[in-house]
């Protein structure tokens, strides 16, 4: 073995990527460029990194397939780093098969959590959940089940599930601390206090406080009915009702949610679905039709009754009925917790995660930089959005999923 590429292959290991650059930053050979390629990400410099790694990669001969795909591994590591979320995975699932084959299980493993990590930005949270359940980790190294763990973690909070999140997090920082990488305890420090920042509020016709990921579990996991305004669903025990893709709906229920145990006047819920300023009896006659889909989808959880003034809203075998909404009020909170992660992002890769359309996350961008809290870097193709990290809210429950709390 080359003592340069293997010394700097141990202190990338460790986290010290200077210390790697000083053994191989004058050498061209493939091994040396990846990692330099990878001491690179670590700095911070991802698009020198991709480059080189790409170089690496082309050096290798044909039979060199095991550091070929050491090399690909890295370049989606990177990829994910930089948020580049169409680098195809086909790629990734190649290397995959390659470490298999191979006997590499320590990179087998790692590449199967960039998968993993993949799944939770595009909000595939049972995908991931499953992936992560299988993963085996009792013989590798700290690093990557520090990793895990964290992985694990961020499915937790995304799940609403808090005692999970910390036996999670115990695990993490248990690992990390074996690892002895600083910037993974470091990490792992960072994401243990989101626990204790608000992520959601609870609402009411007179006030609003808000919860924990601890407390909104609780409310959650509670016998009363519940409108996820997080979630876009309304839930008592076992059974849910999906509204996300109904948002009239959800509008006037989150409308009558607010104001139980007493009821919503008509022109409120006009304007709160529809945005009227001024109802009109058109506006009356669709809010009719609307509340009887709404009546027809809470059928199995709570009644819809008309009043002199308006409707209420009574939750079958009388029970309590709290309306959760998201830490802050901004039409475009998704937007924001995804920006949240200090990185730049482009407007494909947040439509992707987002599983909408590049227009209208463009058009959220444009309003969310024009009330300054984004700004944009470069332009054309080359653009990406980048936000201070939101402090003072867990973002994790306004974080795309595509599916619900289970």
């Amino acid at each position: 073995m080359d003592p340069s590429i293997t010394a700097a292959g141990r202190a990338l290991r460790a986290g010290d990527p200077l210390a790697a650059l000083h053994r191989v930053a004058l050498r061209d050979d493939p091994a040396a460029l990846a990692l330099r390629g990878i001491a690179m990400a670590q700095l911070g410099d991802m698009g020198r990194a991709r480059e080189l790694l790409r170089r690496a990669a082309r050096g290798f001969g044909p039979r060199e397939t095991l550091a070929r795909a050491r090399c690909l591994t890295a370049e989606a590591e990177v990829a994910l780093a930089a948020r580049d979320l169409a680098w195809p995975p086909r790629a990734l699932t190649e290397a995959l098969r390659t470490f298999i084959d191979r006997g590499d299980r320590e990179n087998a493993t790692h590449a199967r959590l960039l998968q993993i990590r993949r799944l939770l930005l595009l909000g595939r949270i049972d995908e991931a959940d499953t992936a992560c359940a299988a993963l085996a980790l009792d013989t590798g190294p700290a690093r990557l089940a520090a990793v895990a763990a964290l992985v694990a973690f961020e499915i937790a909070l995304r799940r609403g599930r808090a005692a999970k999140a910390r036996e999670a997090l115990d695990r993490a920082r248990e690992a990390a601390a074996r690892s002895g990488i600083g910037a993974l305890r470091a990490e792992v420090e960072q994401a243990g206090r989101t626990l204790l920042l608000p992520a959601a509020r609870l609402v009411t016709a007179s006030e609003s406080r808000p919860l924990t990921i601890a407390e909104v579990e609780a409310v959650l996991a509670s016998p009363e009915l519940v409108v996820d305004g997080c979630r876009r669903v309304a839930r008592r025990g076992a059974r849910v009702v999906r509204l996300s893709r109904r948002p009239v709906l959800f509008a006037l229920l989150s409308e009558l949610a607010k104001a139980w145990p007493g009821e919503a006047a008509r022109d409120d819920l006009i304007r709160r679905a529809f945005g009227a300023l001024r109802p009109n009896p058109s506006h009356r006659a669709r809010l009719r039709v609307e509340l009887a889909r709404l009546r027809r989808e809470l059928r199995p959880l709570a009644e819809l009754r008309a009043t002199a003034g308006g409707f209420e809203l009574e939750a079958r075998g009388a029970a309590t009925v709290r309306l959760l909404l998201p830490p802050i009020e901004s039409p475009d909170a998704a937007v924001l917790a995804l920006l949240a992660d200090g990185e730049a992002w482009s407007t494909s890769a947040l439509a992707l995660a987002l599983g909408t359309s590049q227009r209208t996350v463009q058009r959220a961008l444009a309003a969310l930089a024009e009330a300054g809290q984004v700004r944009a870097l470069g332009r054309g193709r080359s653009q990406r959005w980048l936000s201070a990290p939101v402090t003072g809210f867990a973002t994790s429950l306004l974080l795309p999923a595509s599916d619900a709390f289970a």
